[in-house]
């Protein structure tokens, strides 16, 4: 990767205000250098947003707020329309109140309700989603292919809920048919004999994609078949704790779905009749597959009326234990999505 401080034509920043307050939002596109006014935002811009365009068609949003991809356009081998891949749901809170519903949230350092003896000031999922990241640069490279890298550190508001020192910095790359996020989380705190000060955490790429509601029904993921999963829908703490086998040869979602296999292969397939997203991972050794269907879904305050039957979660991610960090060292977790060009039909 390298700089281009004379491109202009591929990131915008959209200053997004809090719906239905005027004045409208107003679009800026800016020069890439090291003195962008928008490289640190204050809690006052909120809701900014990256636009990332590729010169074949496809684009990202994302929002600094919890450094959340809003939208993921890319074409086809087949169709050069950049299509939608990513679901958001249309009650989503915009205003920076709390986490975007839908889109890939990050969640960090902990997934679900926090278990970590460090973690138990935290909300579901952690504070990453909810934090204002900082824009740290864009980068472009020569096959047209563009990257944005946010990062974040504790602020007043972390600390008071979570005391270890952390650097944070995720990587958005877009490519013509794939889009690639990356995480690397470091130590900063100090080693000392009697202290080693290790950094423990989860962390997770929560993707919601975009299926059509006539086709959820045939959504499969594969392959997890003859992997260790634990059902979160079980009823008792006994039953979400106990390990069960996948027999299927297709993961479906057509009943309520919340399943976390362990030490996964890290490539999976997302399909559905005419079309699908690959997911490729790195240091990744999880995958949760969730769709909450009407009998969690209609109980989600932000998730809009029939939202469940537009999208599947595929989640990668580190949360069957935690990762262990040491001081001074870095974890890093990959995912890259790409576009299936010819999807298999289900038997």
């Amino acid at each position: 990767y390298h700089s281009s401080p004379h491109a202009v034509n591929f990131v915008s920043v959209v200053q997004q205000r809090p719906i239905g307050l005027t004045p409208p939002p107003f679009q800026t596109h800016v020069r890439i250098s090291e003195a962008s006014p928008f490289k640190s935002l204050e809690r006052s811009h909120t809701m900014a947003k990256i636009v990332l365009k590729h010169p074949k068609g496809s684009s990202v949003e994302l929002l600094l707020y919890g450094a959340t991809i809003l939208s993921w356009k890319s074409p086809s081998a087949g169709d050069s329309t950049p299509t939608e891949r990513l679901f958001v749901s249309s009650t989503a809170f915009l205003d920076g109140s709390k986490p975007v519903r839908g889109g890939v949230p990050v969640v960090f350092p902990c997934f679900g309700a926090p278990a970590h003896p460090e973690h138990m000031k935290l909300s579901q999922h952690g504070f990453a989603r909810n934090s204002i990241w900082l824009w740290d640069q864009v980068t472009k490279e020569e096959d047209g292919r563009v990257a944005v890298t946010l990062t974040l550190e504790p602020t007043e508001a972390i600390r008071s809920i979570y005391e270890r020192p952390f650097h944070l910095t995720f990587e958005v790359s877009l490519g013509e048919y794939d889009l690639s996020t990356e995480l690397h989380v470091k130590n900063t705190a100090t080693a000392t004999d009697s202290t080693p000060n290790y950094l423990e955490f989860q962390a997770l790429f929560h993707n919601y994609i975009l299926v059509a509601p006539a086709d959820v029904g045939d959504v499969r993921v594969t392959p997890l078949q003859n992997l260790t999963y634990f059902d979160k829908t079980e009823a008792t703490d006994e039953g979400k704790a106990t390990g069960k086998i996948e027999s299927r040869a297709g993961v479906d979602v057509k009943k309520f779905t919340d399943s976390v296999y362990q030490d996964a292969p890290q490539n999976y397939e997302i399909t559905w009749p005419g079309s699908g997203i690959a997911i490729k991972t790195t240091n990744l050794k999880d995958v949760v597959v969730w769709n909450p269907q009407a009998e969690a879904g209609s109980k989600i305050g932000d998730m809009e009326k029939g939202g469940w039957e537009k999208f599947i979660c595929c989640e990668p991610g580190q949360v069957r234990g935690f990762a262990k960090v040491a001081p001074g060292m870095t974890w890093s977790g990959k995912q890259v999505m790409s576009v299936i060009q010819h999807a298999r039909r289900h038997q």
